[in-house]
């Protein structure tokens, strides 16, 4: 993997060359972990003429949370005293004789980057951008091979849930008991805050999980995804709870599966952003849900669950092979509770079968 870092820091020092800036300071935790491997908490990356240098509050460790450091890199402990990394790497970055930084200023405070100025006042600072971000959006194989584990961890979790007594026990517990079996089968943790959303909650976008209970006739939804070796999937279903559904559950939740299945079928190399979204969107706008939806279909994930690209109405811009993005349509009617559908899959060409489906959890309405 050594080798890969060094592949994407060079890719990086390319671009910052081609605008004219000889060194740039990574200092966004996600992109850090990118281009160095793994890095504990604060740490921030150095690429300049003197050559690549990780500055850390604190020597790397052995917490697979922090990932693996590239053995290339020559790693800095700061002594205690010494304060902001990002300060000290602007004071090397002088001392390597670079005259121009770029740095990531969607990340940086504005105290720190006047303490930058102070300490370097003759290093001319440029924007790096979300050049990195840029970098990070198609994932290599070896990237996908996590986020694939990641969804087996999920999908293992969840379906061990589905198998016990659910009426009676409230959201908060069900999240939390989650959130524990991701650890029991492999996470780092959990990719994000679990969602439980059960009766009227349900349907809700990363619904914060209530002490309410479960009843019977209840729509469940739940959201939730292991984070692995850095790389972080998504994974939401909906179920009833202890009774045949109803019939307006059957219509809601039918409605939702065929958007949702409309934006997967959607994933192919060369699709607009928008027209994903749109292929999902549009059946549930036609059904008259289209002033509660949500702002976006899906959106990319890696070591953010979050990240680009977002399949969102007015998104510019067109996919590429192996790209992984969820896909999670929902409807949620006051008072009533709703559905949500929710999948992590990879951009592949029709040519190797289409786009790659990493959660498996059966998408049936199950009656639990």
């Amino acid at each position: 993997m050594s080798d890969v870092y060094a592949v994407r820091r060079g890719q990086l020092r390319d671009r910052c060359a081609a605008v004219g800036s000889a060194a740039a300071l990574v200092s966004r935790p996600a992109n850090v972990r990118y281009l160095a491997g793994g890095a504990p908490p604060g740490a921030v990356l150095l690429l300049g003429p003197g050559g690549d240098v990780l500055l850390s509050p604190r020597a790397p460790g052995g917490d697979p949370a922090d990932g693996r450091t590239d053995d290339q890199l020559r790693v800095s402990v700061l002594p205690a005293t010494d304060g902001d990394p990002v300060v000290a790497a602007a004071d090397l970055a002088t001392s390597f004789g670079a005259e121009s930084l770029a740095v990531e200023e969607h990340h940086l405070t504005v105290s720190r980057h006047r303490a930058m100025g102070s300490v370097a006042p003759r290093l001319r600072l440029a924007d790096l951008g979300a050049t990195v971000e840029q970098l990070r959006v198609v994932k290599d194989e070896e990237e996908i091979a996590c986020l694939r584990i990641a969804a087996e961890i999920t999908d293992q979790a969840l379906g061990e849930l589905l198998e016990s007594i659910l009426v009676g026990r409230t959201e908060r517990h069900l999240a939390l008991e989650l959130e524990r079996r991701l650890v029991d089968h492999g996470a780092d943790g959990p990719a994000f805050a679990t969602s439980v959303a059960t009766g009227p909650n349900s349907g809700q976008g990363r619904h914060r999980p209530s002490d309410r209970r479960v009843e019977e006739g209840d729509f469940l939804s739940v959201c939730l995804g292991a984070n692995y070796r850095g790389y972080r999937c998504e994974i939401g279903r909906t179920f009833v709870i202890g009774t045949t559904p109803a019939d307006w559950q059957i219509e809601l939740y039918d409605l939702v599966f065929a958007a949702q299945r409309a934006g997967r079928e959607a994933l192919v190399p060369g699709a607009a952003y928008r027209d994903v979204d749109h292929a999902a969107r549009y059946l549930l706008d036609s059904a008259g849900h289209g002033g509660g939806l949500a702002p976006w279909t899906g959106h990319g994930v890696g070591l953010e669950i979050d990240e680009d690209p977002q399949l969102a109405p007015a998104a510019m811009g067109k996919l590429d092979a192996c790209v992984p993005v969820t896909v999670e349509p929902g409807v949620h009617l006051p008072g009533r509770g709703g559905v949500r559908i929710d999948d992590t899959l990879v951009v592949r060409p029709e040519a190797d079968g289409g786009p790659e489906l990493l959660t498996i959890t059966t998408k049936e309405l199950l009656a639990l």
